[in-house]
């Protein structure tokens, strides 16, 4: 059996604006958060990120975990446009769950914060980036979440 081994990629910092409460709907309670910008910072692939995504949240009924569902377009430094799109789980005791979603300063080993996803560019230089599955471990602060991104190899 082969081991899943990973290499970092990059530092992703987001800024979330206010959300949208869409309310208790039958697959849990439902928000959508617009992502207004942020950075990614890595040893080859850095840039900002650019208004316009969004976080689709979706919380059980009894506060234990969110599902994320994230679109994210990025430009690198060098001018090239890609995105980002990834789903996973913050999960945690409710009380400790709560304090991340006010904003409050949590010590991410408190709560579960994992990611998978992929990306998706026209540029040639980046066309690599089209077929790599990446995984992230995530915390949030009182602008947003931060992801660190690694490629899975």
């Amino acid at each position: 059996m082969t081991e899943i081994r990973t290499k970092f990629l990059f530092r992703l910092a987001l800024e979330v604006g206010a959300h949208h409460v869409v309310g208790p709907t039958p697959f849990g309670n439902r928000r959508v958060a617009p992502i207004a910008g942020g950075t990614f910072e890595g040893p080859q692939l850095s840039g900002i990120v650019l208004p316009g995504g969004t976080d689709w949240i979706t919380e059980d009924a009894a506060g234990c975990w969110f599902r994320i569902d994230v679109r994210v377009p990025l430009r690198t430094h060098d001018g090239d446009l890609l995105t980002i799109d990834y789903q996973g789980f913050r999960s945690g005791p409710p009380e400790v769950l709560a304090k991340v979603s006010r904003g409050e300063s949590v010590d991410a080993d408190s709560y579960y914060y994992r990611v998978s996803g992929s990306f998706e560019t026209a540029s040639s230089k980046l066309a690599r980036l089209n077929t790599l599955v990446v995984v992230a471990s995530g915390w949030r602060t009182s602008v947003g979440p931060g992801y660190d991104v690694f490629e899975v190899l």
